[in-house]
Parts: structure tokens; C-alpha cells; sequence
């Protein structure tokens, strides 16, 4: 099918300002590695779906459409600068657009924040930079176009292939939406397309689900991320279930899904590199590896969190950033301060510790030696977990290893990790509080209303 003259002409402008970024990006040499207080990974919030799926309690509002765009846009970009500035950020690593479903987000948005960005700061050509998409927004053209804005890797939001399933969930895609929305994404995206499937649903029994992973099998690409239901308060989907229209989710079912699924991937040949997420011929998601080996990360757009240590404050600790929630109102702050963060707080050296364990141990390399002592260099693995009577069970048991590579859970411990947490961040927690007080431990001190606009 050809494309209309009007769409034709905007594709065309939208692949210029991608080729504009790459100038950009590839003037002079590649800079020299920067420090990990100048490096992170960017998230940019798009808080637009079609319409709410009833499980779903993330912060999201249903578009309006008209000039909104334009101004979010415009909101974006400001915010982008600001917090690079602020940040003192050289070298985003990845740029990750979720929601919300930024697939509804004209390809114009995504190339102009992308623009901004390798202005402000280096923004590798090579870079990963991921759009979450859903089938009924992301036409094969439509995907093209986000791949000439200067996407090169996207996240299907395919969740079951069941239609019952599907419409029990809210979604407004079939199975067949999905799959073949699927197979054009390979196409313009070869390697880097990402799926996810949801188990643990109402009434969802192991075998069919089982049968669902096997069919995917046959269309996914080398990424594909397994996710269990949460009933969140205030979702379609919880009260439906409080009210007895809809039957609990067994827990121990979902937990025989979740071990029969991984089982399955892994004969596969996909890796299991975390709890949720599992990949093949080295497609890992770099984005969300900065999350997981607790990196710096921006967060710009309405209700956005970040983690980043700003600039030009001697000895300042990394602050945990919260943005405004309502796009209206975070547009009005943006435009007032340059950005609409409402809470920052900074993170105690402790807090900051528990954070590299609590999400480190997700992944199948967990916390090695190295990686600990950038954020703790008094204080090894083996001073904190090795003499733990409780440890030392879970590491007879073989749920944790303790050993030269460092701190990592069993595949059978990767599976219950959570309840290992309990054991480890409460024996982090007493070691800490026995040491002795070096300089450098900061207090965690909430940051008032007034000082979060900073500027």
C-alpha cells in the first residue's frame, strides 16, 4: 500500500532531524570513557494510551490528541537539557521510551528528544535506544518511521495469545494483531525486537499457558521477557476479582508456570540473564542492565524516576528523583523551571547498598567483588555475607554462591529470590550498623517541595 504525500513528506522530514543526530553524534573522535558520575542511561515517559488495561496501575492517561502533543514535545526536549545540565551527564548510554504507549507518540517526538540529547551530551550512533510498542499502534510503516527517527530496538507488548486472555486483560490487539505486528518488527528490526508474555492470570491453567510460550517460540525474536501478574488496588482487573467475578490467581500455579517457562527457554538456548528477562545470541537489553547494576539513569516526562548524583555539590549524594505526576501539570513546572521534578531525596550510603543487592542478585552474574567495591571499598562481600549463620545456610542448600567471582543466586535460588532477600538485606543492615562511621556516609535527608526545583 503507498503512502499518502502528507505522511510520505513528515517520514522524510523525520529521517532528516535522525540524520541531523548522527551528525551530531559523530563529529571527532568518540570521547574518552567518562566516570560513572557522568555517564547514565535516559528514560523518557510517554503517559498516553488508547485506553487503560485493566490490570494495569502505572501512570497513564488517555490521549487527547490535538495540539497536546506539539507541547509535550517542546516539555520533553526542555526537560532533557535541564536535567543533563543539572546531572552533569556527558554520555548517555541508552535511551529507553516507555509508558504509557509511546508507540502512539509521533516518530517527530522521538527524533527531536533524541536530537536534544546528542546536543547536550554524546550520544553514541551505536546506541541502544528502545520503544515500547503495542500491536494496534504500530503499523508496519508507522515502525519504519520510529526507526528513521532513530529507534533500533523495540518491546512488544503482546502479553498472551489468547484472545479470551487478551480481552480479559483489556487489551485492544488479537492474537493475530500481535503476531503479525511481531513478524514486521523482525523484519525492519532484525535481533532487536523484544516480547513479553504474562502468566498467573484469573483462571489461566499451566498447559495451555505452556503452549502459548511454545508457539511464540516459532515468532519471537531473541529477546522475550516472562511477567506475573500483580493485582494492583485501584485496577479493573482487582476489583473484579474482590467483588468474586473473577477467581483469585493461584500463586502456585503462576510459581509452576514460571519454573516449567524458564525450563523451556533455557532448552531454547536463551539465557536467563534475570528474574524476568531472558535472551539469546547476546541480545540483552543494555537499558535496563544499567538498572540492574544500579547505574545512573535520567528519567524525563510526567511521573519519570531517576537516579543521578548532580553536579557541583562537593560530596553530594546520589538522589532518588521523582517527576510530577499529571502531564498538565509537570508541562506548567517545565515551562516555569526548566523540568517538573517534585521529590528529591538523597540516598544513604546504606540505602544506596541495599539497592546494588536487592537488585543486582536479579541477575545470573549477581554482585561481583569488583562491581561491590565501587560502591563500598571498606567493606567486602565476605565481610558482610561470609560469617552469616543464615547465609551460610542458603549457600548449603544451594540457593546463593559465595565465591572469587562474587555474590550470586543458584538457578534454583534465582527463582525465589525474594524470600533470600529478607536473609540478605536484614545481615546488611547489622553489619552496617556495626562498622565503624567512615567520611563519606551520608545521611538520607528527604529534600523539601521548594529545593526540588532546582535550577
Amino acid at each position: 500500500m503507498g503512502l499518502s504525500g502528507a505522511r510520505a513528506r513528515s517520514w522524510v522530514a523525520v529521517t532528516k532531524v535522525a540524520q541531523r543526530r548522527h551528525v551530531v553524534d559523530s563529529t571527532g573522535e568518540s570521547p574518552s570513557p567518562e566516570p560513572a558520575t557522568r555517564r547514565a542511561a535516559l528514560y523518557v515517559h510517554w503517559p498516553y494510551c488508547q485506553k487503560r488495561c485493566s490490570y494495569c496501575n502505572f501512570n497513564k492517561y488517555i490521549a487527547r490528541g490535538g495540539p497536546e502533543e506539539a507541547a509535550l514535545r517542546s516539555c520533553l526536549v526542555t526537560e532533557a537539557r535541564t536535567l543533563l545540565r543539572l546531572s552533569g551527564v556527558r554520555r548517555i548510554e541508552s535511551v529507553f521510551f516507555g509508558g504509557g504507549t509511546p508507540s502512539l507518540a509521533s516518530p517527530h517526538t522521538v527524533a527531536a528528544v533524541l536530537e536534544a540529547v546528542a546536543q547536550a551530551a554524546y550520544l553514541p550512533a551505536d546506541s541502544e535506544v528502545t520503544l515500547e510498542a503495542n500491536p494496534t499502534s504500530a503499523p508496519g510503516p508507522r515502525l519504519a518511521a520510529f526507526g528513521a527517527a532513530g529507534v533500533n530496538r523495540l518491546s512488544i507488548g503482546l502479553q498472551s495469545l489468547d484472545d479470551t486472555e487478551l480481552q480479559l486483560l483489556g487489551r485492544t490487539h488479537s492474537a493475530s494483531d500481535a503476531l503479525q505486528t511481531l513478524a514486521e518488527a523482525r523484519r525492519l528490526f532484525p535481533g532487536r525486537v523484544s516480547v513479553d508474555l504474562m502468566l498467573g492470570l484469573p483462571a489461566q491453567k499451566v498447559r495451555p499457558w505452556l503452549r502459548q510460550l511454545q508457539e511464540l517460540l516459532y515468532h519471537c525474536d531473541d529477546h522475550l521477557s516472562l511477567y506475573q501478574l500483580s493485582l494492583e488496588r485501584g485496577t479493573s482487573l482487582f476489583t473484579q476479582v474482590q467483588q468474586g467475578i473473577l477467581p483469585a490467581p493461584d500463586p502456585e500455579l503462576a510459581a509452576e508456570m514460571y519454573q516449567e517457562g524458564r525450563t523451556v527457554l533455557q532448552e531454547a538456548g536463551f539465557r536467563q540473564y534475570e528474574v524476568s528477562n531472558f535472551a539469546r545470541n547476546g541480545a540483552l537489553s543494555t537499558h535496563n542492565w544499567t538498572y540492574w547494576q544500579c547505574g545512573q539513569y535520567l528519567g524525563i516526562g510526567p511521573g519519570a524516576h531517576g537516579r543521578f548524583v548532580p553536579q557541583g555539590v562537593e560530596g553530594h549524594p546520589r538522589e532518588a528523583r521523582i517527576q510530577t505526576l499529571e502531564p498538565d501539570h509537570w508541562m506548567k513546572e517545565v515551562k516555569l523551571f526548566g523540568h517538573g521534578t517534585r521529590k528529591r531525596v538523597p540516598l544513604s550510603k546504606l540505602e544506596l547498598l541495599e539497592e546494588c543487592v536487592a537488585l543486582g542478585l536479579r541477575t545470573d552474574v549477581g554482585i561481583t567483588h569488583q562491581h561491590w567495591q565501587q560502591f563500598e571499598p571498606q567493606l567486602t562481600l565476605w565481610d558482610v555475607f561470609g560469617a552469616s549463620t543464615e547465609v551460610k545456610d542458603l549457600l548449603e542448600q544451594g540457593l546463593l554462591l559465595l565465591d572469587h567471582r562474587g555474590l550470586r543466586c543458584s538457578w534454583e535460588g534465582l527463582a525465589v529470590l525474594d524470600s533470600l532477600l529478607l536473609t540478605l538485606l536484614l545481615r546488611l543492615q547489622e553489619v552496617w550498623q556495626q562498622r565503624t562511621p567512615v567520611p563519606g556516609d551520608w545521611l538520607a535527608v528527604p529534600v523539601s517541595q521548594d529545593n526540588a526545583r532546582q535550577t
